[in-house]
């Protein structure tokens, strides 16, 4: 994985980039500090709620590290030393995979109560579900985050004041290889985790047609639809161009198509107002939308 960001290829496109991680910082803040109010209230054995607590957890790490982008978008320059140039463009990549994950496991978990009838999937005590996340959270601090750093940029020299130019890591075979890997199973995993939306919206309309709107089953099954859809907006774009990116930057010295790259990988980074839009689509105010509007549609 390498992060990229080259401004002097595409100096035009810096601005909506410093304008896109602005929106980002402020809706991921309202997002998480919106979340807290609710997760006083939710059951903290359950599965999906420790999944969501991890999410607020991996938000808010990136979110910090945001303002450097900003600083170098808007001077252009570099000035806090390369190996936290690494760590910051690693970031971008590590908040994405591990928000995928989290999505993957509140999906899995949500498709298990579906079609085990279960109204819940808890651990035992919350104790375990501190340990669950206290031993998720070390696997990557201690092992995921120092081994990423360390190798990331590694195999050539790189001016410190210019950051995110990793892209020449990609011309070794190997590198390229791990990152087809990965992109392969991010997308397999979004178009299966898709289909089974999908079967499952499909099966509930069938069976509960007009009175679909008064099952609380259903707006679980649009909560899930609210993650596919953030990793169809959010991920899939960027894992999609990876694939002509990986092949194009080995045989091409054209610095633009790393440019574009980092405005793909700059767009996963709006996941972070899914806290945001979580909360709101909560509301009461979004289902009676919701209602008015499949009402509207049944008398046509």
């Amino acid at each position: 994985m390498a992060a990229h960001n080259s401004s002097s290829c595409n100096p035009g496109l810096t601005p909506h980039l410093t304008r896109l991680y602005c929106a980002v910082l402020a809706g991921g803040l309202v997002g998480v500090i919106s979340i807290l109010f609710l997760l006083v209230k939710m059951n903290t054995r359950s599965v999906t709620t420790t999944a969501v607590i991890n999410l607020v957890v991996v938000h808010s790490v990136f979110l910090l590290t945001v303002p450097f982008r900003l600083t170098y978008l808007i001077r252009h320059t570099w000035t806090f030393g390369l190996s936290f140039c690494k760590f910051v463009s690693a970031m971008l990549h590590i908040h994405m995979y591990l928000t995928f994950l989290f999505y993957v496991v509140i999906l899995v978990i949500r498709y298990l109560i579906f079609f085990k009838r279960k109204d819940k999937v808890e651990f035992y005590r919350k104790l375990h579900a501190v340990a669950a996340s206290t031993g998720m959270w070390l696997l990557v601090v201690v092992i995921v985050v120092p081994l990423i750093v360390s190798q990331y940029g590694s195999s050539a020299i790189y001016e410190e004041q210019h950051c995110f130019k990793f892209h020449r890591e990609l011309v070794y075979p190997s590198v390229r290889v791990i990152n087809y890997l990965i992109v392969s199973t991010v997308i397999a995993i979004a178009v299966i985790l898709l289909v089974f939306q999908i079967f499952i919206i499909m099966k509930m309309v069938r069976k509960l047609r007009h009175s679909l709107l008064s099952h609380q089953e259903f707006w679980a099954q649009l909560k899930n639809l609210f993650f596919i859809g953030v990793i169809v907006i959010c991920f899939l774009p960027y894992q999609c161009f990876r694939i002509y990116y990986l092949y194009t930057v080995a045989h091409s010295s054209d610095c633009n198509v790393a440019f574009y790259n980092e405005i793909f990988l700059s767009v996963t980074a709006i996941s972070c107002f899914d806290l945001l839009l979580f909360v709101l689509g909560g509301s009461h105010w979004f289902k009676q939308k919701i209602i008015d509007l499949w009402t509207c549609l049944l008398c046509r």
